[in-house]
């Protein structure tokens, strides 16, 4: 329950600013990730990404893709596979938001303390590593 309250401590900040743009939190976590990747992404690896389970990430890719800011391609190699690239449209959004999220993290950072965050990120990857990374199935 420490976690989650933590959790949500953070992302009311980030909520309004998201809402502005039309996006749900994990709508922008896919869009985030796209752009960190600089490359199309296949599903799977976007889920691997994102700790967005399979059946949740496909309903928000139709979503993105319905929004012109995601675009899927057919595999030439794999008919039933696709991979997704953000569109021009995406890539603006993405440039729109990350200053604004940028300036929101830095507004944490003054709150808590720069040491304090590192610390907490520190504790944080402890605990992934001592209890292993979520695997596919534990996806939300």
């Amino acid at each position: 329950m420490a976690l989650l309250k933590a959790r949500e401590s953070v992302m009311v900040r980030f909520r309004p600013m998201l809402r502005a743009h039309g996006l749900t939190e994990q709508q922008w976590r896919v869009l985030r990730a796209m752009s960190a990747a600089g490359r199309s992404l296949r599903p799977m690896e976007m889920a691997h990404m994102t700790f967005i389970s399979m059946p949740s990430l496909s309903r928000l890719l139709k979503t993105l893709e319905m929004r012109a800011l995601l675009q899927r391609v057919r595999l030439a190699d794999d008919l039933r596979g696709c991979e997704f690239s953000l569109t021009p449209a995406g890539h603006t959004m993405v440039q729109e938001i990350a200053p604004c999220s940028e300036a929101t993290y830095t507004q944490i950072e003054d709150l808590v303390g720069q040491t304090e965050v590192e610390q907490l990120y520190r504790v944080l990857e402890q605990v992934v590593q001592r209890l292993g990374e979520p695997s596919g199935m534990d996806l939300e």
